[in-house]
Order: C-alpha cells, then sequence, then structure tokens
C-alpha cells in the first residue's frame, strides 16, 4: 500500500511507524507541512496518517496550512481510504466529522494507564488489545467522540482516548509509536508544557527511563498489520 503521512512540526515524525514499514512491502512517504510541502491528491495513497503537533484544531490563523489538510482528511474519508490519527491527528479528524475538540482541566504528559474498552476487544482490528496498557500520552485537548464511531479507551485523566469508524477510520489520543529517540526531541521542545503541574505530567527522566517503549511498538504494528488488511 502506499502510506502517507503528514507531520506538523520537525520533531514529531512517524516513529516506529518508519521502522514498520521498512520491514513490510508498503511504501511510505511524507509531508511536512511546517515547511508547506505539497498535500497529496486521495487518488495518489491509499492510506493517510496524520501525525501529532502542539498546535489546535482551530488554528488556522497562526497555521493556515491546517485548512487544507482538513479538507484531505475530509476526501480521504469520503473516498474510504483508510485514516490513521494520532493525537493532534486523532483530533483533526474528529473535527472533520463533527465532534467537538476541546481543552481538558489538566495537561496528561508521561507513562500512563490506559483502559481499552470492551467494545475495543470484541473489534477484528484490535481483539489482540489488553484491558489495561501503560501508555504515553502528550496532549492538553480532548475530542469527543465522532458519531457513529466506536469509543476504544479511556484514562484516569481523560475518558475518550481513540474511536474507531468501520476498519476505515482509527483515531488514537495517545502514542503508540514513540521511540526513545523521538520523546527525547519532543521533550526537548517542550519545556513550557513541562513546567506545568499536575498529577499527570512526569519529569523527563521518568518518561525517558520507561520500559514500555518497545511493548506499544509492538501494538503499534500489530495495530497497523490488522488495520490496513481489512476490507
Amino acid at each position: 500500500m502506499n502510506i502517507h503521512y503528514l507531520q506538523h512540526v520537525p520533531f514529531e515524525g512517524p516513529g516506529y511507524i518508519k521502522e514498520w514499514t521498512d520491514n513490510t512491502d508498503h511504501q511510505l512517504t511524507g509531508a511536512h507541512l511546517y515547511k508547506e510541502e505539497k498535500l497529496p491528491s486521495p487518488d495518489e495513497l491509499d492510506a493517510l496518517i496524520v501525525m501529532g503537533g502542539p498546535m489546535g484544531v482551530g488554528d488556522e490563523g497562526s497555521y493556515p496550512w491546517l485548512s487544507p489538510e482538513k479538507e484531505l482528511i475530509k476526501r480521504c474519508i469520503q473516498e474510504k481510504k483508510k485514516v490513521l490519527g494520532i493525537c493532534l491527528g486523532a483530533q483533526l479528524i474528529a473535527d472533520v466529522l463533527g465532534a467537538g475538540v476541546t481543552a481538558m482541566s489538566q495537561k496528561e504528559i508521561g507513562w500512563f494507564p490506559l483502559h481499552w474498552s470492551k467494545e475495543s476487544g470484541e473489534h477484528p482490528l484490535l481483539d489482540f488489545l489488553p484491558a489495561r496498557q501503560t501508555v504515553l500520552h502528550w496532549h492538553g485537548d480532548m475530542f469527543d467522540i465522532p458519531a457513529g464511531a466506536l469509543p476504544l479507551a479511556s484514562s484516569d485523566c481523560c475518558p475518550n482516548q481513540g474511536f474507531v469508524i468501520d476498519n476505515q477510520v482509527l483515531g488514537l489520543q495517545f502514542h503508540l509509536e514513540m521511540t526513545p529517540e523521538g520523546l527525547s526531541k519532543l521533550i526537548s521542545h517542550s519545556e513550557d508544557k513541562l513546567s506545568t503541574e499536575g498529577d499527570y505530567v512526569q519529569d523527563p527522566e521518568t518518561m525517558l527511563n520507561s520500559s514500555s517503549f518497545k511493548t506499544n511498538n509492538k501494538t503499534m504494528a500489530k495495530m497497523l498489520d490488522q488495520f490496513l488488511a481489512a476490507d
């Protein structure tokens, strides 16, 4: 498959997804929107992956490329392309589908337990998931679940952590794709966010010394395998 990712900032790339595609027959290309690179046509791709970023879904005034990006996401969904959104990417999908995206009462940054829903374990794309898993969170906004979507997960801080629509659209608020190198870059560009006090903000040393990277990356790989193969 031709997989295309959209990257919003230099320090938040595809991470483990690149390693995964390197070991498959899939082709991975990307557009770096902060460089104002050209967006593809839906006809040029089979799957779209929308990465994270520090901006919000309504920040078109500061990031004018958000408007054509949203239009591409909408067209890909309409044309039955596979669409996966991670963090900001999931929020953009929710926004395009008419669901709200709002600020949370506190930020969630660090490795915290995720509770996969009973429904997610019964979905053919996600039937391998445990009931509970420690994942990396890095967000201060939360999406509402789009109409017709199946809620996938929650955390103690954030009730809406994922959704899926049929076998085509998948939104994840958290970062299964993150590698130690990627997290180090993210931390180095985010001192302002890490200065926030709260029950769900970890210090950089704790985050970087986590033993959960490999487990999360394996979950990402299995999820991609099943998501892209499903009719």
